[in-house]
Formats: structure tokens, C-alpha cells, sequence
């Protein structure tokens, strides 16, 4: 029996280490992921937003609605980004997911004010994602004492300090008892169609390379765009499988209403899972074992996840990771299916968030086929 050698040890050490760095993929994702890692927890998630979009309706330019405006804005969670003139126009911008608040000033404010008969302020709120506006709601009810401090002196003096003079009427829409599964559970069919459809996809190519079975695919006379094709369907019944099971359970066990046409779910659907694959196809284009194709699927599988506004409010982080998290399939599929299932919204208020998902599709496709390699060199 041969005794230990460090020697020996030191061989194999130095071996693994010249192995590293001929795997320059591997190498890379065992430095890249930390240090993704760190940026995305370190610098991009932020559970409090602040300077949350906000639409005002004005029916009252006095001073007091004014210093009203002003209090909220000065709470650092509200930006005033748009003035509507109706109701109408107001529930347009919160089904579209362009603003989070509507805050509406009666137009007779100022003389019931006066009055001290406690005017009501109307504050419509997006709460399909109820962890996003929480913070903003909880600053808007401290305000009710303190808004109009310096406004309410003289004659005024006696309804300032002793009792709040006017009223926030909150309506929280389409969450209005901010249950958390409404808005994680129709996530859900984003993060497993995103996880599973790069990951199978992703695999399947190199696995035909691993087998050996990848010079058969070669030798037929098939375009890149029939092998890509063909890998790429049977995963498509797959995908609306794993969403059926979701919705299914969404429904029967979580309650999640389904406002809006499933057809048009499915369009969204479609667009979202052949986007997945195609990345997943490209994935298999670059990697040159199924470890490799496992590692470069997470890489991807990370930043969608944190940077999609699934587990973290999406305007809560800075610029750049709102960028990247514009440019993920993930983050405009999420805002579709919540928007169609909790907003009920259709085609027109959906759209926007479809062109970009088509968008990616076309060009990760023209990607992964110009990656597609006719020979095994």
C-alpha cells in the first residue's frame, strides 16, 4: 500500500488547475456568478421604492390643494409624471401599468376645507404588486395631520391640530386586500417557463454532441433553421403543459382571479416560451458539454429573476438594472399575464410589453442560427 504523497497531491492540484483554465467558461462562470451575485443583491435590489409614478387629478387649484401636492411629493415616494382630466384617463394609466397612483383633489376642496367639513382625497393605487406600494400608502397616511401645518392658521387655526382635515379615501386596485399570492402565483408561470425551457433546450443540443449522435443530425440535408425548428416544438406543448398545471392551481388553490381572455394569454405565452427556447438553443450553440449548458442557463436564469420585478419591486431599482431588466423577456411576460389575469386588460394595454418579447425572439433566433454549426470543428 502506497503511502501519501504530498508531492503527489500537489501533481493533481496543479493538474485541475491548468484543466481550469483550459475551461475558460466554467472559469468564467465561477468568477462571473459571485460577482453578479454581489451587484445584483448589493446594488439593484431596493424593497422601498421611492419616486413611484403618479398621476394628479386637479379640480382645485387653490393654495391648499397646492401644499397638499407638494406634502405628498416632498414624502419622497411620489412623482408626478402626468395630469389626467378624467377618471377615465386616470384608470387608463393604472390598467397600462404607466403610473402606480392617481390622486384626485374635489373641486370643491378649498371652501369644504374651510368649512371643516373634511374633504375626501381619492388615492387609486396599483396594488397588483402589493409590496411595491406599501411603504408609499403607510407615508400617505401619516400626512393627514401634518399637510397643511402652515396653510391652516388665522380664522383656520382651531380645525389644524385637533383632529386631520381632510380625509384619504384609498381604493387599492385589483388587489384590494393586498394578497401576495396574486401576485407571485402568475409570476410563477414566468420563472419555471423561463427555468425549464432554456435549461431542456439548452441541453438538448449538447447532449446530441456528448453522444456522439450529433453527426447523424450533420449528415441529413436539414437548414439550421429545420434543425432549430424541430428541437424547438415538441418543448412548446411542454411549456403549455407546465402552464396549465399553474393556472389550474392558481385558480382552484390560490383563488387568483382571471380576468382577462386566456386567448390572449396564450399569444403572450407563445411569444414568451419561444423566446426561452431560442435562448436555450443558443445557449447549446456556445456550450461544449451539458455542465456548461447548466452554468450559462443559470447566468441567465439569475438576473431574470431578480431584475424582473418578480421577487423584488422592479421601480425600486436604479437605472441601470431597470435597463437590464428591460431588455429580459421575463420582466414584459410578467407584466402581461399579471396584467391580463388580475387588470383584465386587453389587447391594446397588453401590446406594449408583446413587440419587445417578439423583438427578442427575432433576435436571439438570428443569433442562435448564425451560432449553428453544420460541422463538429
Amino acid at each position: 500500500m502506497r503511502h501519501f504523497s504530498s508531492a503527489r497531491m500537489i501533481a493533481v492540484m496543479l493538474k485541475e488547475f491548468i484543466q481550469m483554465r483550459r475551461d475558460r467558461l466554467t472559469f468564467g462562470m465561477i468568477i462571473g456568478i459571485p460577482v453578479l451575485q454581489l451587484l445584483l443583491f448589493g446594488y439593484a435590489i431596493n424593497n422601498d421604492p421611492k419616486r413611484m409614478p403618479t398621476a394628479v387629478q386637479l379640480r382645485d387649484d387653490s393654495v391648499y390643494a397646492r401644499s397638499l401636492l407638494k406634502a405628498i411629493e416632498n414624502t419622497g415616494y411620489f412623482e408626478f409624471i402626468h395630469t389626467v382630466h378624467s377618471a377615465r384617463e386616470g384608470s387608463l394609466l393604472l390598467d397600462q401599468g404607466v403610473v402606480s397612483f392617481v390622486i384626485t383633489v374635489p373641486e370643491d376642496f378649498a371652501r369644504r376645507l374651510m368649512r371643516g367639513e373634511r374633504p375626501q382625497i381619492l388615492v387609486e393605487a396599483d396594488a397588483s404588486d402589493p409590496s411595491a406600494s406599501v411603504n408609499a400608502i403607510g407615508a400617505l397616511s401619516r400626512l393627514e395631520a401634518t399637510a397643511l401645518g402652515h396653510d391652516l392658521k388665522g380664522a383656520l387655526t382651531p380645525i389644524a391640530p385637533f383632529r386631520t382635515p381632510f380625509e384619504l379615501r384609498l381604493h387599492r386596485r385589483y388587489n384590494p386586500e393586498g394578497i401576495s399570492a396574486y401576485n407571485i402565483v402568475p409570476g410563477l408561470l414566468g420563472v419555471i417557463l423561463t427555468m425549464t425551457m432554456v435549461l431542456i433546450t439548452a441541453m438538448s443540443v449538447t447532449r446530441e454532441t456528448e453522444r456522439g449522435t450529433m453527426e447523424n443530425l450533420l449528415s441529413m440535408p436539414l437548414t439550421p433553421a429545420e434543425v432549430m425548428l424541430g428541437k424547438i416544438a415538441p418543448y412548446v406543448l411542454i411549456g403549455y403543459v407546465q402552464v396549465a398545471f399553474t393556472l389550474l392551481g392558481a385558480r382552484f388553490m390560490f383563488n387568483v382571479p382571471m380576468l382577462g381572455s386566456l386567448w390572449l394569454l396564450g399569444v403572450a405565452l407563445a411569444l414568451f416560451i419561444a423566446a426561452n427556447l431560442s435562448v436555450g438553443f443558443t445557449f447549446s450553440t456556445l456550450a461544449r458539454s451539458q455542465l456548461q449548458a447548466m452554468q450559462m442557463t443559470f447566468f441567465f436564469f439569475l438576473p431574470s429573476i431578480l431584475l424582473s420585478g418578480f421577487m423584488f419591486p422592479f421601480r425600486g431599482m436604479p437605472g441601470w438594472a431597470q435597463t437590464i431588466g428591460e431588455a429580459l423577456p421575463l420582466t414584459h411576460f410578467l407584466r402581461a399575464v399579471r396584467g391580463i389575469l388580475l387588470k383584465g386588460n386587453g389587447f391594446a394595454e397588453v401590446w406594449p410589453n408583446l413587440w419587445p418579447l417578439l423583438i427578442f425572439l427575432v433576435a436571439v433566433s438570428v443569433l442562435a442560427l448564425s451560432r449553428y454549426r453544420r460541422t463538429l470543428d
